[in-house]
């Protein structure tokens, strides 16, 4: 009797085409410096490039790959190049690459600690070991009333930190009734859009999210954000949640925790801190001041997946009170009734995130960290800043161009004299030469760009270069405006 035909990968192919795919990708990074930062293709062009139907007979391996090569390699603007400047990192690393992939091959579904009890212990072990790493309040311990758990971005932990403040604020009514329109939000003008999206995901309605003003430093000032919670009281309305940020997108101006944090316990407020990038940095004693009042929070997180060489997504997500994170997402049917879960002796971290099912993200963190330790991610931290800093020098030296803020880490926020105009032509010339990638905001009003260090392979020449390309751009910019004049 013949072997019945199955269609799968056997282990033997596996094993030899897993082969092939670490060495593509070891490969990748040994000649990506070779590759345009930015992708060149034009909009659908990936997408025509593709079959126009699926294929109905399997095709062999080493066909698929090749065409990672020929067709996809074109469409991707390379994140993990050392000349990346742009937005804030997603960077990764070989042992966090390697976890994620033992991750895939063990396929947890990790919504139970009984659905995979390695899967949820060892992430609330790896959570406590950031605790101590970046020297958090022990409040956050999971042998606290608090904890942690990995959600996959800070928009969705601000998103549940958000929900557990307007179930608090309710005493629980609202995940029964509705909001009433009353609830009110509060963060800074400078704040990551994700908190626009959060508030009417929750239901409480742009219209009763406040931007508060910020300071000369892009920083929110606790006198308005004081006056405009007095301001909704009288109104009626029921201020319930408040997000600082540590590092905005925009500059990473680092708001005034401990002020802001004193005004939310006057108020009964729930206090969110948003760390994303800059948490990290805490892992280095002499960066921590950018936490002083984060012993106020209800509820902080930041991404090892931004600048902790953790592949994406990875973001950590820590609670005071989790009884309140628990009550406001628990929904529990008769089919995941078990009786671990039923002897409260185990934690279950679907009931953490708004999603049920969730991926042993754990595994990859617990490896980037034991395989750098933590000196390794602090020698790094402290290189990139060393090297921003250095940047932000040269800016400074050059009587073209200025700092628009204050560079407290590895965000140098910079621009040519010259204007708006000449600031977008230069971001744009630097962006189609291939060579770095940059982006913008608008601070005060002015176009800005941004030069963020914080790849997991950018040394001091990747640096060093870009300035010069930065000088050179601009210096052709000039003798084209005289030209013209």
């Amino acid at each position: 009797m013949s072997d019945e035909k199955t269609f799968h990968m056997t282990p033997d192919e596996f094993r030899r085409h897993g082969h092939a795919v670490v060495d593509w990708i070891a490969d990748y990074y040994t000649r990506i410096e070779s590759y345009p930062v930015l992708s060149r293709v034009e909009a659908g062009q990936v997408r025509a490039s593709l079959p126009a139907n699926p294929p109905s007979k399997g095709e062999s391996f080493a066909a698929i790959l090749g065409d990672i090569e020929k067709l996809i390699l074109p469409g991707i603007t390379h994140w993990q190049s050392p000349n990346f400047f742009a937005f804030f990192p997603a960077n990764a690393s070989g042992p966090a690459i390697l976890g994620d992939l033992l991750s895939s091959g063990l396929g947890v579904q990790g919504m139970l600690w009984a659905t995979s009890p390695a899967c949820t212990e060892l992430e609330t072990h790896v959570l406590d070991w950031l605790v101590e790493m970046l020297d958090l309040p022990r409040k956050f311990l999971s042998t606290s009333a608090g904890g942690g758990v990995i959600q996959d971005t800070a928009s969705s932990a601000s998103l549940c930190a958000l929900l557990a403040a307007r179930e608090r604020a309710t005493n629980f009514a609202s995940n029964k009734n509705g909001c009433d329109g009353k609830l009110v939000a509060y963060t800074s003008s400078q704040t990551h859009s994700s908190i626009e999206k959060d508030v009417r995901i929750a239901g409480l309605g742009l219209d009763n999210l406040r931007l508060i003003d910020v300071d000369e430093n892009f920083a929110m000032r606790p006198d308005a954000l004081a006056r405009q919670i007095e301001i909704d009281r009288r109104a009626g309305l029921v201020p319930c949640f408040v997000c600082a940020t540590i590092g905005t997108t925009s500059s990473n101006a680092i708001d005034p925790l401990p002020e802001i944090g004193r005004i939310c316990r006057e108020n009964n407020l729930w206090f969110h801190v948003d760390a994303a990038m800059s948490g990290t940095a805490a892992l280095c004693p002499e960066f921590r001041n950018t936490h002083n009042g984060v012993e106020l929070a209800d509820s902080y997180t930041f991404n090892p997946h931004k600048w902790m060489f953790t592949n994406f997504d990875c973001n950590c997500f820590y609670v005071a009170d989790r009884k309140a994170l628990i009550q406001t997402l628990s929904v529990l049917p008769d089919y995941l009734r078990n009786k671990a879960t039923e002897s409260g002796a185990v934690i279950d971290y679907r009931d953490w995130q708004i999603p049920l099912g969730r991926r042993f993200r754990a595994l990859k963190l617990w490896f980037v960290i034991r395989h750098y330790g933590v000196e390794g991610l602090q020698y790094h931290i402290r290189r990139h800043v060393e090297l921003a800093q250095q940047f932000a020098g040269w800016v400074k030296n050059d009587n073209r161009f200025e700092l628009a803020a204050p560079a407290p880490l590895n965000l140098v926020c910079f621009r040519h004299k010259g204007g708006d105009e000449i600031n977008q032509e230069l971001m744009d010339r630097l962006n189609r030469s291939g060579d770095l990638y940059l982006t913008h905001t608008r601070l005060n009003d002015r176009l800005t760009l941004r030069f963020c260090v914080g790849q997991t392979n950018t040394m001091q020449r990747h640096v060093e270069q870009a300035w010069r390309n930065i000088q050179q751009e601009a210096a052709g910019l000039e003798r084209d405006s005289a030209v013209a004049d």
